[in-house]
């Protein structure tokens, strides 16, 4: 495993920087159509060819990577705030309060989330603008992908409450701010860092799924969702095998992110 940990930061590391300097990279605007090239083979001018619509599939596809690679990682990370704040009230004021939120969690996590995410999804304008959709698509990823996470998040609260430490700092007249702030957060690191990085390659596979069906990110805005849509033509891809780069790109970065968290758990 410690073999792949290094080609794999080194490869997140190059995609990054090329998304996020995409405006730089990218030899043509990612909207451009050129109605004289459409769907040509790669080229200098276009280095993955040209779309159904002559648009540069290279400059697409940075472009697209970028949209992913930051919205994924927002989502993730409202959805492991959200996870810490419903964990904490649960876990530390009991009662009513731990049990209106286990209710809640139980039923978000018996929900086929990825079905209510397909309708949900659905019910929108299909004149959205590209930002609404994109607001819209992370916001409800965020919204589905708390509950695993405040779940853990609880019992790692529970098992702390009652721990010596915090007992101690409770009969010293500690305030519950502050108790939560010094003793408990600190130690409940470890638990919302893995949350984080399970839910970006998640939330990674769930646009791209939702893109190949037409209810991810709206177009002209690329992602990698509506960039793999065109593969839904199975038949072009022995003529255009070209078309697979962002399906590659897709499979190498989450095998990446596997590999990094995969060893950083190991050191925790």
């Amino acid at each position: 495993m410690k073999l792949f940990r290094i080609p794999a930061l080194c490869l997140l590391a190059a995609v990054a920087l090329l998304s996020a300097g995409a405006d730089f990279f990218a030899p043509h605007d990612h909207s451009m159509q050129f109605r004289d090239h459409i769907l040509e083979a790669p080229s200098r001018a276009f280095p993955l060819g040209t779309d159904e619509l002559g648009r540069d599939r290279f400059s697409r596809l940075l472009h697209g990577t970028r949209t992913s690679l930051s919205c994924a990682p927002a989502a993730a990370l409202a959805a492991t705030l959200l996870a810490a704040a419903i964990g904490l009230a649960a876990g530390l004021c009991g009662g009513w309060v731990d049990a209106i939120a286990t209710a809640i969690t139980d039923l978000f996590l018996s929900l086929p989330w990825l079905f209510a995410l397909l309708t949900l999804r659905a019910l929108l304008p299909l004149n959205a603008s590209s930002l609404t959709s994109i607001a819209t698509l992370f916001g409800l990823l965020a919204a589905v992908g708390w509950a695993p996470g405040a779940r853990i998040v609880r019992a790692s609260v529970i098992d702390m409450r009652d721990a010596g430490p915090v007992l101690y700092a409770r009969g010293y007249g500690c305030r519950s701010w502050r108790l939560v702030w010094i003793h408990i957060l600190p130690n409940l690191r470890p638990v919302l860092s893995a949350q984080f990085w399970i839910l970006v390659p998640v939330f990674l596979l769930t646009e791209a799924n939702l893109g190949v069906l037409g209810l991810g990110i709206v177009e002209p805005t690329p992602s990698w969702g509506n960039l793999l849509a065109e593969l839904q033509n199975y038949r072009r891809i022995p003529e255009s095998p070209w078309i697979l780069v962002p399906a590659l790109l897709l499979i190498l970065v989450v095998a990446s992110l596997h590999f990094v968290v995969s060893e950083r758990r190991t050191w925790e």
